[in-house]
Formats: structure tokens, sequence, C-alpha cells
């Protein structure tokens, strides 16, 4: 229907038939890398890159999973594996990339990548 896909409505929504979909996921459980510098920021004194800093407890993070993007509360961290509460449910597997963003100064910058190894996933119902 025109009508849904107007203005990229349906950007990040997977489509398919009952039973073939990936899991949805609230909660992941990440294997992550974090970027030594961010990118296009600079610091004020001597003009050089800004160091990012590691994953903090309660920060929220932007996920891209796919073409998706949602908020994702960092629950635990541990060494370079973290829990990210997801602020809306995504339909993906384990073992699929991600790109993690910090908030900087008012703008979404990336600071780093990884990869799902598990999470709390939502049991459907059948429709039928």
């Amino acid at each position: 229907d025109p009508m849904l896909t107007r203005a990229d409505r349906l950007v990040g929504f997977v489509l398919g038939a009952v039973g073939d979909l990936p899991d949805i996921f609230t909660e992941v459980e990440v294997n992550f890398f974090l970027l030594r510098r961010l990118l296009g920021v600079k610091t004020e004194g001597d003009g050089k890159q800004a160091k990012v800093q590691k994953l903090q407890k309660g920060e929220v993070l932007m996920v891209n999973i796919g073409s998706t993007s949602t908020g994702g509360r960092v629950i635990a961290v541990k060494n370079d594996a973290a829990k990210l509460a997801l602020t809306s449910p995504v339909c993906t597997q384990e073992r699929e990339k991600i790109a993690l963003s910090r908030r900087v100064d008012k703008h979404w910058r990336l600071i780093g990548w990884g990869q799902i190894r598990k999470g709390v996933k939502i049991e459907l119902k059948d429709q039928q």
C-alpha cells in the first residue's frame, strides 16, 4: 500500500511469511569493539580528535542493526561484552553486525561496532 510506504515509514521494518522471519529481540548481548578516536570531533585545546570513552552502565546509545535504528540502554558491561535493553523491539538474528553511536555535542557519532551474541526474545502467538 503506497500510504504505508510514504515518507519512508516502513524503513527498518521486516516483512515476511509467518514462521520464516528471524526472532524479535528486546534485549541483546553483544561483543563490541570501540574506535580509538571519535570521527569528525576535535578537542578544543590542541585540535586533536577526541578519544572514545568506555561504555557506562545506564548510558543510552543508538544501535543500528541492518536498516533499523533504535535506542539501547547499557545494562551491563564487562571487557568487550555489553548487555543492551532496546527501546523498541528489533527483528534480527544472532551473529548479526551492529553499529554503536553516542550523542556528542547534540550529534550522534559512531563510536564502535559489534556482533549480537544472544538476547531476550519475544514469543509471538499464532494469529490464525
